[in-house]
């Protein structure tokens, strides 16, 4: 729930607003709430059947055969996590920025992008460290998360205003294939808001009952994060105009500040830097594991699949990440956003659907301790879903997403070449 909430409700509200033009283009929460509890579906039967470090590169791996096509797929999801791990951190940095400028206004877009970046040098430091410590200190970020996050909704609930929250603009309903494609844009960013919930089957070689626990912790993270949100999100326009509410990089704290002034906007910017910094941190914490398992099983590079000396933890695949997300952080927000969805939907979101598919059909030797309720119909809803995401993103998001999965394509076929590996290896059965 840390790395889900973190800083994406009080940054990505005004993108979502402003996809529509208007409090319809809320509808994308109706739509995102259905595809992510769908795929949240998907991936607690998948993590309890397979808990391993490495999460959807397990599954993919298992479901597609692990000699075959499901090495180069598990190949793949590693490879799109160097693109996605890196942009999805980068879009807490630049959020939290956006919150440090409440406290320093003068603060020019240089000035936001250098300090973006500081604050990637900042978490892969503080992450420097063993598992046991890290457990604790997330425990503290997440209580301010939850303090913050109650703050801001039992303040929108005795504010609400119906008059300003739904006041529509007169062609909001006009139905064309241009608002159907704005609505995909906008559940894309409401998606960005879920990014987190298989978060748990990353760590799956850590937790402890994960036929029990990693359900649980997918499913009710989800539902509670979906509460959480949509109170943060009709709170905010029921306070502020959704015309000015657009335009805000810092939503929350001038939310705060027209209910009780400019100390409790201030006070609120605050909370919401901790709290990103709860997300990013559980963020990078959970991404640095998977390119170590996939190096450890050699179906990536070699060189990630190290261990620190004497603190244990994969410090290779953190230092990388973690570079490439202060890299990241001088993008805009909005081409973060939608760049690092292009760049893990196909892989990831749809990928690890089919793979489900192919394990209740092919690999009876997988036990299920978990089963979705109404299979096939979550599986189908997720996969058609991220499908109509995806189309939406506009051409230079599904182009970048295509394009890094051909370059993704020739790298697995030079180190499949180098180590002799499928499709090179033809002993390797079908």
């Amino acid at each position: 729930m840390s790395n889900m909430v973190g800083i994406g409700p009080f940054i990505a509200i005004p993108l979502i607003l402003g996809t529509l033009g208007g409090p319809h283009s809320y509808l994308a929460w109706l739509v995102g709430v259905i595809i992510a509890i769908a795929d949240g579906m998907v991936v607690a039967e998948l993590g309890a059947a397979l808990p391993a470090a490495g999460g959807t590169y397990i599954f993919l791996r298992e479901g597609f055969g692990p000699k075959t096509w499901g090495r180069m797929l598990a190949f793949l999801f590693i490879w799109q996590i160097l693109f996605a791990g890196p942009l999805e951190i980068a879009s807490g940095n630049i959020g939290l920025v956006q919150y440090l400028k409440v406290f320093w206004p003068s603060m020019t877009d240089l000035q936001m992008k250098l300090t973006a970046a500081m604050i990637g040098v900042v978490l892969i430091f503080a992450l420097y460290r063993k598992i046991k410590e890290i457990a604790k200190i997330m425990l503290a970020l997440w209580t301010i998360m939850i303090i913050t996050t109650g703050w801001v909704i039992i303040t929108a609930i005795l504010n609400f205003d119906p008059a300003i929250a739904f006041s529509f603009p007169p062609d909001a309903f006009k139905v064309d294939l241009s608002w159907f494609q704005n609505l995909g844009k906008g559940t894309a960013n409401v998606l960005y808001l879920f990014l987190g919930y298989y978060q748990v089957c990353y760590l799956g070689a850590e937790v402890k009952e994960p036929g029990r626990t990693i359900p649980r912790a997918v499913i009710y993270s989800i539902l509670a994060v979906t509460a959480i949100d949509v109170a943060i999100s009709f709170g905010f326009i029921g306070v502020i105009p959704w015309q000015e509410a657009i335009a805000s990089e810092s939503i929350g704290a001038e939310f705060m500040g027209r209910v009780y002034g400019p100390w409790a906007a201030k006070l609120l910017a605050g909370m919401i830097v901790v709290t990103a910094f709860a997300s990013l941190y559980a963020l990078l914490l959970g991404y640095s594991r998977v390119p170590y398992a996939a190096a450890r099983d050699k179906v990536f590079f070699p060189w990630f699949g190290k261990l620190h000396p004497t603190k244990e933890f994969p410090h290779r695949s953190l230092l990388l990440l973690g570079g490439l997300a202060i890299i990241s952080s001088f993008l805009s927000l909005e081409a973060v956003i939608l760049s690092l969805m292009a760049a893990r939907i196909l892989i990831q979101f749809i990928g690890h659907t089919i793979a489900l598919f192919l394990i209740r059909r092919k690999r009876p030797d997988i036990e299920l301790p978990f089963k979705m309720a109404l299979y096939p119909i979550p599986a189908l809803i997720s996969l058609l879903g991220y499908t109509y995401v995806f189309s939406s993103l506009g051409t230079q998001y599904i182009v970048f997403g295509l394009v890094s999965i051909v370059v993704g394509l020739g790298a697995y076929l030079i180190l499949a070449r180098q180590q002799g590996e499928w499709p090179f290896n033809k002993d390797v059965p079908e």
